[in-house]
């Protein structure tokens, strides 16, 4: 199939029945805002050769080592963003007791922050140089920030330890490997990005389990060292597996974001979409474990709810994933927040204060969360070239990088304003994830299409 040929293909009214072709040429998404639709991409002949034609593997060994590696660079990258509820409520009790949410709140909104900022730099640079140079010094960072975190006692310690390198840290090993996983696959994407963000899901059910375990035994200090060694050999299987199917881009752009493309309505509001979740997506995971000991669950049960929150995401990140490459990736992330919007008005508001909602609770948002990492990257590639998904992500999660600067504190400073309550936090939320769901159906209309039962 020429390239020609598969210009805005992905607009298609396809019915929900009807599979893509397994050897699949990228779409161009940009080059035309109303192309005539192509009915049946299986329809066209298949010619290779030309420079603007890209066949995904979409399996092989080679593949499935890579999304293996980014499985675990996401282990030991997005397990620490995942166990961020275990370190706020212990140094908020501990090191940390005398300053108020909103201010701890920081410590944790600056490192995811810089886990997506950083994309400003980091996305151009994988599409020139690959993903290696880019995982060897995260590696460092992240293993350095572990080893260092027991140490810290003062506030500035935390923010440049577990804040500054830590986040630095995360997004040279989170970002690559994303990207890797989106070289190999197009038609299986939803699939393979799934499965390779479930890795930071499971970090999140392993690294709380691990502290609360061990600080009883050895303190804080050596729990983190052990936890900081469980992410060196994590981190060196993905430095050698994690591995870019595409020579170094010719035309590749300056390392900024290019503000240029937000002028395309479905890749704007797409952004506006992630900017919402994201916005609200950290804050449960930020204040889950302290919002169980302010509703008076012991402590061996507030800091368990967290890991049961990332059991469920771990589940959120393959399945979805998997259903999205049948029914279309925009589709099923419209569905999951859906979900997540129940489970935060329908069972954590009127029901959270009780073991059996709160429970529910963490599976059911972990479980549709989950998707929050795993199918925005898929969204976002599915509205580019792939030689340009590295701009096309790096400018969109640096927009996004601000949501998550703010929300946490935001957060935190809901609960202090209401004198410790947490119902406020809840229903900001909730109110993200609303405009989240708007913001997504309108970027699939632009894109895709209007009428709901397409496969987009």
């Amino acid at each position: 199939m020429t390239a020609k040929a598969w210009e805005g293909a992905a607009d298609v009214d396809l019915p929900l029945d009807e599979p893509y072709n397994e050897k699949i040429s990228r779409p161009d998404h940009t080059t035309q805002q109303n192309p005539s639709p192509l009915k049946n991409p299986q329809d066209s002949a298949t010619s290779l050769g030309t420079e603007d034609e890209y066949v995904y593997p979409e399996g092989g060994l080679r593949a499935w080592l890579v999304v293996f590696g980014s499985w675990c660079a996401m282990f030991a990258s997005l397990g620490i963003a995942n166990t961020l509820a275990s370190f706020q409520a212990y140094i908020a009790q501990n090191q940390l007791s005398t300053y108020t949410p909103d201010q701890i709140g920081w410590i944790f909104s600056i490192y995811t922050f810089l886990s997506f900022a950083c994309g400003i730099y980091i996305g151009p640079l994988f599409d020139v140089y690959g993903p290696r140079w880019l995982t060897i010094p995260g590696g460092v960072c992240v293993v350095l920030g572990m080893l260092l975190l027991g140490v810290c006692t003062e506030y500035w310690h935390f923010i440049i330890v577990f804040s500054v390198i830590g986040g630095v840290g995360t997004a040279l090993l989170f970002t690559p490997s994303v990207a890797a996983v989106g070289h190999f696959f197009y038609v299986r994407r939803g699939t393979a990005t799934g499965i390779a963000t479930a890795g930071g899901a499971m970090g999140g059910v392993v690294f709380p389990l691990l502290l609360e375990s061990l600080i009883p035994k050895v303190g804080f200090a050596w729990a983190t060292r052990i936890m900081g060694f469980a992410i060196l050999f994590l981190s060196l299987l993905g430095i050698l597996l994690v591995k870019s199917n595409l020579p170094p881009s010719r035309t590749a752009r300056s390392p900024h974001p290019d503000l240029k493309i937000l002028r395309q309505p479905a890749f704007l509001f797409a952004v506006i979409g992630c900017f919402l979740m994201e916005w609200a997506l950290f804050v449960p995971l930020t204040y889950i474990a302290s919002y169980a000991l302010h509703s008076g669950f012991n402590m061996s049960f507030s800091y368990q709810i967290l890991p049961i929150l990332s059991a469920g995401s771990v589940f959120g990140r393959w399945l979805p994933g998997a259903y999205s490459d049948i029914i279309g990736r925009f589709n099923l992330i419209l569905l999951t927040i859906v979900l997540t919007i129940v489970s935060v008005f329908a069972i954590w508001l009127p029901f959270g204060t009780t073991i059996p909602g709160i429970v529910v609770f963490a599976v059911l948002f972990g479980f549709s969360s989950g998707s929050n990492i795993s199918l925005t990257p898929v969204c976002v590639g599915q509205l580019c070239r792939v030689e340009e998904y590295g701009r096309y992500y790096a400018t969109c999660y640096t927009i996004v990088a601000f949501g998550c600067l703010t929300g946490v504190p935001i957060a935190g400073a809901i609960v202090e304003a209401n004198g410790g309550a947490y119902w406020g936090l809840i229903v900001f939320t909730g109110a993200c994830y609303v405009g989240s769901f708007v913001a997504f159906y309108v970027a699939r209309g632009f894109s895709g299409g209007w009428k709901i039962r397409m496969k987009y």
